[in-house]
């Protein structure tokens, strides 16, 4: 079911039966779904043993069951802790060079030999991909070197592009047959990718250790007890964080284009705000732009990274006067829950310009999750956002290719741990 249809499905169920509501869902069976700021509010302010994430989950083959985003009770407390220092916001702010660099390479065709010169037509998502996933490798394993980019690039594009919809969708169909299934190709992929992984946590312990990227930081810190994280829940970590950090960003950077060149008022605001702040040379001082702040928050409303956040639940709960018991599953429609009226003024019209009149609650508006298990890695993906549109409008003047133009948004589908347009958005370079 693609994002766009399960939006609209959501939101006729809500208009017939009210809110909470149930929707059966293959694999997790009936899920009990809200989409209003008090049913945000007890989801995410419920006890923290009550709560686990639902299995079988549609990613585990790609991130592993030690996955931070799988991880359950005592486990999930013990991961993040681990975890959580090297996204903070202080870690991240030395990164603002190497995702502005990164932005750039792609402009100038570093990595593709296509600049986007006058004439050229872009395809946004395309691009958006390969410039996340470059960061990426910079901030996690350090990587910067062109011949060892372009080997992990090579392996993670593969392993990234072999989990197509069909298998996230439909998990009979993984399977293996006589080595000809997209199962056994996602899994050769799966283990290229391990290998590489594996080889660079090996050499760097072996060089006892060192750096200022993610990796670094994470064999350096140690749990309570004084223990380090094992070889293999490493390698699960660090292949989530490949995975999240990659799509998550990549689709916001493309929908963040679309909506401000459909909205030309928007584009001309925010272009005058980037041009007054020409002479910042530090790129962790665009966070301080508040209008680029709001078209990058009103993006991630109106498109956010995760449409649903489920909860399974391990005792009984009420969720909005409706009693659950342990095994039961509910969840939040953040797409109803970012566009209910009663927050939100024409709801689903892009207006920047509402995040700059007042602040709105994590029960409002939530597109990285919320409560104890909020996405780890949001300032990150925040601050890369909000660099790379900055670099990209002031690099270049792009007018939406004219199929775009005009007519409805795209259809979201899924797209591995995330949902974007179903087509390639492309963008005319302009003189």
């Amino acid at each position: 079911m693609s994002g766009d249809i399960l939006e609209r499905y959501a939101r006729w169920r809500r208009g017939r039966d009210g809110d909470p509501f149930r929707v059966r869902i293959p694999a997790l069976g009936s899920v009990l779904f809200t989409g209003t700021p008090d049913g945000a509010r007890e989801v995410f302010r419920a006890p923290v043993d009550l709560l686990e994430p639902p299995l079988p989950n549609p990613i585990e083959p790609m991130v592993g069951a030690a996955s931070l985003i799988l991880a359950r009770g005592g486990r999930h407390r013990r991961e993040r802790a681990l975890l959580a220092p090297a996204f903070h916001r202080n870690r991240i702010s030395a990164y603002g060079n190497a995702i502005r660099e990164a932005a750039r390479a792609e402009l100038t065709g570093e990595r593709t030999g296509n600049p986007w010169r006058p004439g050229t037509r872009v395809d946004a998502r395309a691009a958006a991909r390969a410039l996340t996933l470059r960061v990426i490798l910079a901030a996690v394993f350090g990587i910067d070197e062109p011949v060892r980019r372009a080997e992990y690039t090579a392996v993670t594009t593969d392993f990234l592009e072999s989990f197509g919809s069909t298998l996230f969708l439909v998990p009979a169909l993984r399977r293996n047959i006589f080595g000809l299934s997209g199962w056994e190709r996602f899994s050769a992929a799966r283990d290229r990718l391990d290998e590489l992984i594996d080889a660079e946590v090996a050499r760097r312990r072996a060089d006892g250790g060192g750096g200022n990227d993610l990796l670094a930081l994470m064999l350096e810190t140690r749990y309570e007890d004084g223990t380090a994280i094992t070889a293999e829940d490493l390698r699960e970590q660090l292949r989530t964080l490949l995975v999240a950090g990659h799509e998550t960003t990549a689709t916001a950077l493309v929908w963040a284009l679309y909506r401000l060149h459909r909205t030309p008022e928007a584009l001309a605001r925010l272009l005058d705000e980037l041009d007054s702040a020409a002479t910042v040379s530090d790129p962790a001082e665009l966070m301080k732009l508040p209008y680029l702040d709001a078209v990058c928050q009103e993006t991630l409303r109106l498109h956010p990274p995760v449409p649903i956040v489920l909860r399974r639940l391990t005792g009984d709960f009420t969720l909005c006067g409706v009693p659950l018991k342990a095994g039961d599953t509910m969840g939040i429609s953040m797409h109803l829950l970012h566009t209910d009226p009663e927050v939100w003024t024409d709801p689903h019209r892009f207006a920047p310009e509402r995040f700059l009149e007042r602040r709105y609650s994590p029960f409002e508006f939530a597109p990285f999750g919320g409560g104890h298990r909020r996405c780890v890695g949001a300032a990150l993906a925040d601050f890369e956002l909000r660099i790379v549109l900055a670099t990209v409008l002031t690099s270049v003047r792009l007018r939406l290719a004219p199929r775009f133009a005009r007519g409805p948004a795209p259809l979201s589908v899924p797209h591995t741990i995330t949902v974007g347009p179903r087509t390639a958005i492309t963008f005319d370079v302009q003189p």
